[in-house]
């Protein structure tokens, strides 16, 4: 394709002279899969909800965490949310570097999706800190491994627009980067970040209703 500037790709747009084919080659032909920083990027997204994961679920049978905060469940928790916390700082950075490094496409130069990458991002932005709100640090860094359980399910926004603002916010956010920019890597990434979540709520949604089941049942307290 050859063509150079956002306006000429709207008017061959408009006049369907490029073809989804084109439009195909020229997003993925952007996608540079060997750099450092790209390949860094998949891993800190797959690393982040796994090892999460496997920690706050170790934290529930064995209690670790507490024992090491002296047998304290909430500052217990708080370990886990610096820990996760600083590993999304990680992951956000070597993101930011992975786009500095890779092409942009002039199919993602469009004022439409620039504006678009605009909208993503401050939606995004306000699932996420809307949420931290609604939950807290204990309930945002899954203190209900820890045994820190809420007194009743959260339905208030942004839960009554989204089941999992936190995880959907995030995603919205990487599109919004990768949008601006116009980087047809950050759009793959940010594939692979919803993928991931999708597959760490397989875990977590099930666990977390059992834990909630228990104490419904009596076999657990409220803590909070």
């Amino acid at each position: 394709m050859n063509t150079t500037t956002s306006g000429t790709i709207m008017d061959e747009l408009t006049a369907g002279a490029i073809s989804p084919k084109d439009i195909v080659e020229e997003l993925i032909g952007k996608i540079d899969i060997a750099d450092a920083s790209f390949q860094l990027t998949l891993f800190f997204i797959a690393f982040n909800p796994i090892f999460w994961n496997i920690i706050a679920r170790l934290e529930h049978s064995t209690h670790f965490l507490t024992q090491l905060a002296g047998n304290n469940a909430k500052r217990g928790c708080y370990i886990l949310a610096i820990i996760i916390f600083s590993l999304g700082i990680g992951r956000d950075m070597v993101f930011q570097e992975t786009l500095n490094h890779q092409e942009s496409s002039v199919l993602l130069e469009l004022p439409l999706i620039r504006n678009l990458g605009v909208a993503s991002f401050l939606i995004g932005q306000l699932l996420v800190i809307t949420s931290m709100y609604q939950l807290g640090i204990t309930g945002t860094y899954l203190g209900d491994y820890f045994g820190i359980l809420m007194n009743e399910r959260v339905t208030g926004f942004p839960f009554n627009v989204s089941n999992n603002p936190m995880y959907h916010g995030s995603t919205l956010s990487f599109l919004g980067t990768s949008l601006y920019f116009a980087k047809p890597s950050g759009v793959a990434i940010t594939a692979f970040v919803y993928m991931m979540y999708c597959i760490a709520l397989r875990f977590e949604e099930p666990f977390t209703a059992a834990i909630y089941a228990k104490r419904d049942a009596g076999k657990l307290s409220k803590n909070i």
